[in-house]
């Protein structure tokens, strides 16, 4: 037998929430009901003020680690505004 919980949420909470649920071909409920049979399983709850990075945040570092690493995309350092703006002006 299947119920009705009624919670809350902002509305575009919900609307990335469907629309991630979706891109992995499962309802918002199907989220939902894992969640709580998580929680049953567990009996935890994990909150967190740690971030975290995203996947997509994680390559773009790569690339930065990597551009550091070869020497590409590095602007030197400077000891003045003027340095860097005759350094700025080179680069038109």
């Amino acid at each position: 037998m299947q119920t009705v919980i009624h919670i809350k949420a902002d509305k575009e909470v919900k609307e990335n929430a469907q629309k991630a649920a979706k891109d992995l071909g499962l309802t918002l409920s199907d989220v939902i009901n894992a969640a709580l049979r998580n929680f049953i399983r567990t009996r935890e709850v994990i909150f967190s003020d740690i971030p975290q990075m995203t996947p997509e945040l994680e390559k773009m570092l790569d690339e930065v680690e990597g551009d550091i690493k070869h020497g590409r995309n590095l602007s030197p350092a400077f000891s003045s505004g003027e340095e860097m703006d005759k350094y700025l002006d080179s680069l038109k």
